[in-house]
């Protein structure tokens, strides 16, 4: 028998609106320094009505601020498991952005590890296949002026944010945090992943050209969908109706058929 659904308020899911009898839930993952707040437009989209959009926050932003945030990848995909748990009683996807997609697919080998299923689709956006070598070198020991120039050329953070020196000092140990979780994250030797995987990328990503979004496909021993879309690495911000279109297009043959 299925454990009854928490009803008071979780942090983990802060913009939760529950569905009486989701087909689907969609566990969102932000990218370095994102909160769960950069998903809410999700359920305002033309995805399926039957989705229950969850989007995932994470320590150390938004209404989680005074917690520390994770360094490593697999200690926060052991708590986001038991997070997670009760949840997991309907089919479920999941969908990550550039960091989000490491804890994504580290996530999914976690539940297998622990005899919970594993998602139904991997909706990885905007990161090369996480077995691959690095395009570029570590920045999360960099000093804050060379840090902060890197995130320049991610071109993701607004100009008046990046000179803000009071937000900026505010901002750089989560961002610090979040790259040392993606740069020490290393695919152990595994079985691959039975569920399929469904990859985006912007064109304009020279950090994720589309043969690295391609590799997605080796990780898994189901089907790997490559989309392009206009944009570079923050594709999703350039137009989110198109990118959601094609989201609602792969949830679609999730969900029960009438």
């Amino acid at each position: 028998m299925n454990a009854p659904l928490r009803r008071a308020a979780d942090p983990w899911l802060p913009y939760r609106k529950a569905l009486p009898a989701p087909a689907l839930r969609l566990f969102c993952f932000p990218n370095a320094g994102g909160g769960a707040s950069i998903f809410r437009h999700f359920a305002a989209g033309p995805l399926p009505p039957e989705v229950e959009v969850c989007a995932v926050q994470l320590p150390g932003r938004e209404n989680r601020l005074g917690e520390p945030p994770f360094k490593r990848a697999v200690p926060l995909a052991d708590a986001l498991a038991g997070a997670l748990a009760p949840y997991l009683d309907r089919p479920f996807a999941f969908f990550g952005h550039s960091m989000g997609t490491v804890i994504g697919f580290e996530l999914a080998h976690r539940l297998r590890a622990a005899g919970l299923p594993e998602p139904s689709l991997l909706v990885m956006a905007g990161r090369q296949a996480p077995h691959l070598p690095p395009k570029r070198e570590p920045v999360h020991a960099l000093p804050d002026a060379d840090l902060i120039a890197r995130l320049r050329e991610y071109d993701g953070t607004p100009q008046a944010v990046l000179e803000h020196e009071e937000l900026m000092t505010l901002m750089l140990p989560l961002l610090r945090a979040d790259f040392e979780l993606v740069e020490t994250y290393e695919v152990p030797e595994r079985p691959p992943l039975s569920c399929p995987i469904a990859v985006y990328g912007g064109l304009e990503d020279r950090d994720a050209p589309r043969p690295d979004l391609e590799a997605w496909g080796e990780l898994t021993a189901g089907a790997c969908r490559v989309r392009m879309f206009p944009g570079g690495h923050f594709f999703l911000h350039r137009d989110r109706r198109l990118a959601l279109t094609a989201l609602a297009e792969d949830l679609l043959p999730l969900l029960p058929r009438p």
